[in-house]
């Protein structure tokens, strides 16, 4: 109740519902392992033999989690008292004044290959204040019965330790969200080059002109590094002359030079250009080759390799040849394979004759294998329309015939 009023007195009810409830934190302890082996090789185990007890050999000092360990393997083992019967095993933490949690796994390897091995496994607390605090097995084996087994060989021992550190770390929730936006470094390079600020080399290429940055190409392409600060390079150009390249493959390179990403062939050709995309990355292949762009280079080739058809396969197997695409030059063969009968009736199979005579025994080739991995038998593998050779010596005038399923001799016809 409250008294507002000398004789006057309300109730107030709260409904409990409509209380507000403070927020409530939260957090999350995660405990992990984090994992590592090394492979420890004692050559000469015979010649150990006789150190003495509580004496070891020593692996190197390997890292798993952020601390230093090693192997000790006693030949003759880690107590007086067992008289030289067993062979100790121990994991050392060899950093300093440092305490851990470990799982651990000594393994003496089977070296027949049976993969017998045997393994032993301790997950123990924490060593403490190291450097070499020692946990492990003073009767890790029977000496007798180990120098009688398959864990022998060549008078070499062979043992692998894992180590898994124990570790654990907090996760908060994140009390901000900052979306970060992409990255505009290739934007930003490209209106450098759009805007031509800075720029200190002209390229005459054909009948235009392109201005652009020789420290930018330089980052860029070996070639044009070479070109413009090698040993034999002119640092003080400002002209290049560009040959056998058309001015849109040298802008579209240029382009990607600045931007790293495929320029639009609408953008460099224009909406009214007859010029197939295809077309134009063949040339960008091209060029990519020549300038040293091997990432353009993979670029055209994947975008090579989703537009055969046809009528573009026989120039992107010469292509894919000339400058050794082999994934490209794969994909093509296949293709051609599979569409052989109208790939030689198509006006690029002619130019793939004479450019790359070379390519057709490849093509045979890869239809016997199609056919060999088909499972059909041979009278039914292809249709009779199918034509099985080819002109390949044409080179010496001699006039092509081919074999129809029927067994007649038939000229092809292109």
């Amino acid at each position: 109740m409250a008294n507002l009023d000398a004789g006057e007195v309300i109730t107030v009810t709260t409904d409990p519902k409509r209380v507000e409830t403070s927020d409530i934190s939260s957090s999350k302890s995660v405990i992990e392992t984090v994992n590592g082996s090394h492979r420890f090789e004692i050559k000469g185990y015979s010649l150990a033999k006789g150190m003495g007890a509580g004496k070891y050999i020593s692996s190197d000092i390997f890292t798993v989690g952020g601390y230093d360990w090693a192997i000790y393997f006693y030949p003759d083992g880690k107590n007086p008292e067992d008289s030289s019967a067993y062979v100790s095993v121990f994991i050392a933490l060899a950093s300093e004044g440092t305490d851990v949690r470990a799982l651990f796994e000594l393994t003496l390897v089977d070296q027949t290959g049976g993969k017998k091995h045997k393994v032993h496994s301790h997950f123990h607390r924490a060593l403490e204040s190291g450097p070499y605090t020692l946990k492990g097995y003073k009767r890790f084996f029977r000496r007798p019965n180990l120098e009688n087994s398959e864990f022998l060989k060549d008078n070499c021992l062979l043992l692998e330790c894992t180590v898994g550190v124990v570790k654990s770390r907090m996760e908060r929730p994140k009390q901000y969200s900052i979306t970060l936006p992409p990255s505009d470094m290739g934007k930003c390079f490209k209106d450098l080059l759009d805007n031509e600020i800075g720029c200190d080399i002209v390229f005459k290429v054909g009948d235009e002109k392109f201005n652009a940055h020789k420290l930018v190409l330089a980052a860029r392409s070996p070639v044009f590094r070479a070109q413009f600060f090698g040993l034999v390079g002119n640092p003080n150009m400002d002209t290049v002359v560009v040959e056998d390249v058309e001015p849109s493959i040298f802008k579209a390179m240029l382009l990607y030079i600045y931007s790293d990403s495929l320029p639009d062939v609408h953008e460099i050709l224009g909406a009214s250009s007859s010029c197939s995309f295809a077309i134009m990355v063949q040339h960008l292949l091209a060029a990519a080759d020549r300038f040293g762009l091997d990432r353009l280079r993979l670029l055209c080739e994947s975008k090579l390799c989703d537009e055969i058809t046809i009528e573009t396969v026989p120039t992107t197997l010469s292509l894919a040849e000339q400058h050794r695409c082999e994934q490209l030059k794969s994909a093509c063969l296949k293709f051609a394979a599979a569409n052989l009968n109208a790939v030689m009736h198509s006006e690029g199979f002619r130019y793939l004759e004479e450019s790359c005579p070379s390519l057709l025994s490849e093509l045979l080739k890869t239809i016997a294998s199609v056919d060999d991995t088909s499972g059909l038998p041979v009278s039914k593998k292809r249709s009779s329309s199918s034509v099985f050779a080819f002109d390949l010596a044409g080179d010496r005038g001699m006039q092509a015939e081919a074999v129809n399923p029927n067994g007649r001799r038939v000229r092809r016809r292109l």
